[in-house]
Order: structure tokens, then C-alpha cells, then sequence
């Protein structure tokens, strides 16, 4: 019985469950449907938002991975996506506030099994994005024009915030984080680089 890492393969949403070795009428698009849907979703946005920034620096052809360092991979440099929002799928007595978790973590080898043992925060840049939306009734995260994104150096993270866990959008529009469109995302990220 083997226990090494073994490497997924990036599906269509075409593949279709199996009964008894038969495909069956469900296929993988049918349980992203279900499961994936709500795009306004607190855990869900954060991968949709992962996936936009990925879609401006042309890095889509992987996959996902759920366990890396840090969530993309652009040219060799770790780049770290974060999401907040306004507005949730759920009922809200007020607006959410715009805030970052951005604490220092031991990355973890996944061919390995192993955590590092210095704590840091492990990507190089990182994209914070906003779904800045505030009208529910017309909120999508699918139109890129409701974001706002901002980039920003680890280092300057680090130099401004130290061991801090959290950081709020207005300390990040403080300290000099990039404010930009989805348009302008690769630009920011390259001349972060």
C-alpha cells in the first residue's frame, strides 16, 4: 500500500460518478453546482478570488492546491490572495467591516509531510481583494468591476506589521498598498516583483 503524494488530476466537470463501475447520471459539474454555487459565500469567495487574480496573471492551466505555502505560483514567486466583503450571503444587521487575516504561519511540505520550523508569512506579494459591492440586490461576484484589488510586498507587511494577525483595509491603503482594477493586477504584481 502506498502513502506518497498522489498528484490529482485537473478535471472538466464532464466525469461522471460511478456505481458498480458504471457511470451514473451525476457528473463533477453537477456537484460543483451543488456544492459551489454561492459565490458570496465566505469560504467559496475566497477561491473565487484566488481564481480571478490567477485569471489577471494568466496562471489558470493548474489547479488549485488547498495545502501550499501560499495560494499561487507567478513566475516562480509566492504570491498570497486574501478576500473580504461588505456584504454576506446571509442575513446582515450592518454592513461586515473589511478585514485581512495575514498572521505568520510554518509552511507545510506536502511532499514531505513536514512543517517548516520558522514561522513567517510565506508568500512574497500579496493580492487583497474586496468585493466592494454594497447593494444586495444586485451584488455578483462574477462581475469583476464590484472588486478592487490591492497589491502589496510581504515586506512591507512585515516591516509595518510585524507579528500582527490581522490587518484592516484602511491600514492597507496607509502603508501604500496598490489600489488597482482587475485589469491593472498583472502590472501591480509585476512591478511588486
Amino acid at each position: 500500500m502506498s502513502l506518497e503524494q498522489k498528484e490529482a488530476e485537473k478535471k472538466t466537470g464532464k466525469e461522471p460518478f460511478l456505481v458498480q463501475g458504471h457511470a451514473s447520471q451525476y457528473t463533477v459539474s453537477d456537484f460543483w453546482a451543488w456544492a459551489y454555487s454561492d459565490l458570496l459565500e465566505n469560504a467559496v469567495r475566497g477561491k473565487v478570488a484566488e481564481f480571478v487574480v490567477a485569471m489577471a496573471l494568466g496562471i489558470t492551466d493548474g489547479m488549485n492546491s488547498c495545502w501550499g505555502k501560499f495560494d499561487l505560483d507567478f513566475m516562480g514567486t509566492g504570491i498570497e490572495v486574501k478576500c473580504s466583503a461588505y456584504l454576506q450571503s446571509w442575513c446582515q444587521s450592518r454592513e461586515s467591516k473589511i478585514i485581512f487575516n495575514v498572521p505568520e504561519t510554518k509552511g507545510w511540505n506536502d511532499e514531505t509531510n513536514l512543517r517548516d520550523n520558522e514561522k513567517k508569512r510565506q508568500a512574497v506579494i500579496y493580492v487583497f481583494c474586496v468585493l466592494a459591492h454594497r447593494d444586495k440586490t444586485t451584488v455578483e461576484p462574477l462581475n469583476l468591476d464590484q472588486w478592487e484589488f490591492y497589491v502589496i510586498k510581504t515586506e512591507t507587511l512585515n516591516q509595518v506589521l510585524g507579528g500582527q494577525k490581522t490587518v484592516s483595509l484602511q491600514q492597507l491603503q496607509k502603508i501604500g498598498a496598490c489600489a488597482c482594477g482587475f485589469e491593472e493586477i498583472r502590472e501591480k504584481v509585476m512591478s511588486a516583483m
